[in-house]
């Protein structure tokens, strides 16, 4: 039940801040204060426009200029160059080259022939929209109360009932030029109106004030959240609850095992990555009677579709009897379904000209009782596809509460999805990264060489979860690495590789944030030094828990998701030189050390026909940024080697073939490496990165 206060839609127009702002300026203002709510508007979703008198920079006269967002901007983030800017009078003159609708798509071609000032940013396909209503300031924006009355069966009445003259309706009519002279005609058949309903997309709002829109948008959509508020009050929405919602830990337990199976299924040359979602409005919905035919009906908003495909797949899994071995299993055969039955949606309704079917498998997953799975090639993607989803939901509860909701028809929402121009944007994205789609874990990842290159795959597009015992260092690291990479592709847990349990949680843990794993670095460790006389069994045996044993069960648990998910991976211990040459007053670390090298060499065995390569980095005297050079390890080593803190980074440098001191971001560029396709065709392999060591070729 949502509170009063949630219902609520805050008026943050400050009038001492905008004074003084340029009309352009206080565009800006209005834009990011709409857009930092979520229920005025998705991110991406919307736009916002002014008609501002400026100097052309060649005749020098004051002309009409139309400011509006960008083409794929966010109106909650915009800055004044996410703006297009266009000349009104020639916006206004495609009218006389516009030959009809079979030909409204090649109206974006004449766009950038309207701008002003060479302004580079792409005006968008809504661009129309605002140039041909006849008011300074207008707001087009996909609030899910408004959405809810425009996907419902009987929405021009809704409009009507709800706000009277006030707020005009037109039917469905896919964005563009042509709906641009549609609104204009709306505005001068009906001068009094102050904005309009689109059915099954959204609300334009407009005023000659910047403040005055901004108040009448926030207005318009709170009184359609107030109004449904009354009307649900008391009613079973959804049809009211069937299933039981599992607890909070059993539906992550549950979602932890589905995702990197559905990771597996669904990743072909790209990899995927998860986001889970089990927010009220999500259970609300996976928990009622009509979770499944709202579903089938697809989502109404293009906005929504175009981030979730027209519709989900709803996951066979009975929350009241659960057995998720047996939904394991049927998975492969749920998904080929969808796959099969989105190909025949492509082949029913592609044009002679239809871009190539794009990926068939779904985006969102609904499961029973648990929560939602969204599956993208970036985690934001996902997260993001999640949210729009979330509106879908929150526009099929109004709109099935107080109407009949309806999707777009199917031919409508293909040829949205497969618009010609909507393929050109995707034609013009980047290249993807070298890790992008990748999920690397990361032990030790508080450390210099954990965090070094936790860095050097973010920056390659990987997302990472950071494993460390001290909590402390994670959080520091992880708002390190956030600041520059964004909270999005960054996690952090605490684990202690010798505790098996919490081993297998970590996993669960990066199942559920980011929907399974590619890239196991295994770097946790310690350091001890001591004659073997002076070696007692605790230390003996410590250095045995945490570099032998710590890296078998955080290995075991790598192969298991790996395994789970099919689709290979990359498992890169980070040893040490001393596993393969001696070192005196060490006995217990070197070891160790050269335990894990030879189970590196036993796993590369056993996942080669997984396609799981297996290869060790070892690194020598990483001093800088290493925990293990803190405390008494930097005494003993200093005491055996006769020399002082100062003097043992010089000694290693000279004893070094190179001369060359080895930094953290040395070991990283390794781990790189073979956590990469460069290194496709390598497993069972020891990298030095040491500046030579003859003790230490492995041949």
């Amino acid at each position: 039940m949502i509170s009063a206060a949630e219902n609520r839609l805050l008026n943050l127009w400050d009038s001492s801040k905008a004074k003084g702002m340029t009309e352009a300026e206080k565009l800006l203002y209005r834009s990011n204060l709409l857009g930092s709510d979520r229920r005025i508007t998705n991110y991406g979703g919307g736009n916002t426009s002014a008609k501002v008198m400026e100097r052309d920079p060649l005749t020098g006269d004051m002309v009409s200029v139309l400011w509006v967002k960008g083409s794929g901007g966010d109106v909650g983030s915009i800055r004044m160059d996410g703006f297009a800017t266009l000349y009104m009078d020639k916006l206004q003159a495609l009218r006389g080259v516009y030959r009809g609708v079979a030909y409204e798509d090649e109206m974006v071609g004449y766009l950038p022939h309207c701008t002003f000032n060479l302004n580079p940013r792409a005006a968008s396909i809504d661009t129309p929209l605002h140039a041909f209503v006849p008011r300074k300031h207008v707001d087009h924006m996909h609030p899910d109360a408004i959405i809810a009355i425009a996907a419902s069966v009987n929405s021009k009445e809704l409009t009507a009932r709800i706000f009277g003259d006030e707020i005009g309706w037109l039917p469905w009519k896919r964005p563009g030029f042509e709906l641009g002279l549609w609104l204009g005609q709306f505005c001068a058949d009906n001068p009094d109106a102050r904005g309009v309903v689109l059915e099954s997309h959204g609300l334009f709002t407009w005023d000659d004030d910047a403040e005055g829109c901004y108040d009448l948008t926030v207005a318009t959509i709170q009184k359609a959240m107030d109004w449904f508020a009354d009307q649900t009050r008391g009613k079973a929405v959804f049809g009211g609850t069937v299933r039981r919602a599992l607890g909070p830990g059993d539906r992550r337990a549950v979602a932890s095992q589905l995702m990197p199976v559905i990771r597996g299924l669904i990743s072909g040359d790209h990899r995927m990555v998860g986001n889970f979602d089990d927010q009220p409005a999500v259970m609300e919905f996976v928990t009622s009677a009509r979770m499944e035919p709202l579903a089938a009906l697809g989502t109404s908003c293009p906005d929504h579709f175009l981030r979730t495909k027209i519709r989900p797949l709803v996951i066979d899994f009975d929350p009241n009897m659960p057995e998720i071995t047996k939904t394991l299993l049927t998975l492969p055969d749920q998904i080929a379904a969808y796959r099969g039955t989105y190909a025949a949606y492509y082949d029913r309704c592609r044009r002679p000209d239809s871009p190539p079917l794009r990926d068939p498998n779904a985006v969102v997953y609904l499961v029973p009782g648990v929560g939602m799975i969204t599956f993208a090639k970036d985690k934001a993607t996902a997260r993001i596809s999640g949210e729009f989803y979330v509106n879908a939901i929150n526009v099929m509860r109004g709109a099935d509460t107080v109407s009949t909701y309806q999707g777009l028809p199917e031919q409508e929402a293909f040829d949205i999805e497969y618009w010609l121009l909507e393929e050109a944007k995707l034609q013009r994205m980047p290249k993807p990264k070298a890790m992008a789609g990748r999920v690397a874990f990361v032990t030790g990842g508080a450390g210099g060489i954990g965090s070094a290159t936790a860095e050097r795959m973010l920056a390659e597009g990987a997302c990472v979860m950071l494993a460390d015992i001290d909590e402390r260092a994670l959080a520091a690291t992880m708002d390190n690495l956030a600041s520059r990479h964004g909270r999005d592709v960054v996690r952090t847990v605490r684990m202690d590789v010798t505790d098996e349990v919490a081993v297998d949680a970590a996993y669960a843990h990066t199942a559920v944030e980011f929907g399974g794993v590619d890239v196991l670095v295994s770097n946790a460790g310690i350091a001890s030094s001591a004659p073997i006389e002076e070696t007692t069994l605790t230390l003996w045996n410590r250095n045995m828990d945490i570099l032998s044993t710590g890296y078998f069960l955080v290995s075991r648990a790598a192969f298991r998701m790996l395994r789970a998910q099919g689709i290979g991976g990359s498992v890169i211990f980070v040893a040490s030189k001393n596993g393969l040459a001696a070192s005196p007053n060490a006995a217990a670390y070197c070891t160790a050390k050269a335990a894990e090298i030879h189970l590196a060499r036993c796993l590369a065995l056993e996942g080669a026909e997984a396609g799981i390569r297996v290869n060790v980095v070892n690194p020598d005297a990483v001093l800088r940024g290493s925990k293990i050079w803190s405390g008494d390890w930097l005494d003993q080593r200093a005491s055996t080697y006769k020399t002082d803190k100062d003097g043992l980074e010089e000694m290693y440098r000279q004893r070094s073939m190179l001369k060359r001191s080895v930094f953290p971001e040395d070991i990283a560029e390794g781990v790189y490496f073979f956590a990469t396709d460069l290194s496709s065709k390598s497993t069972g392999n020891i990298l030095n990165v040491d500046a030579g060591n003859v003790q230490a070729f492995t041949r």
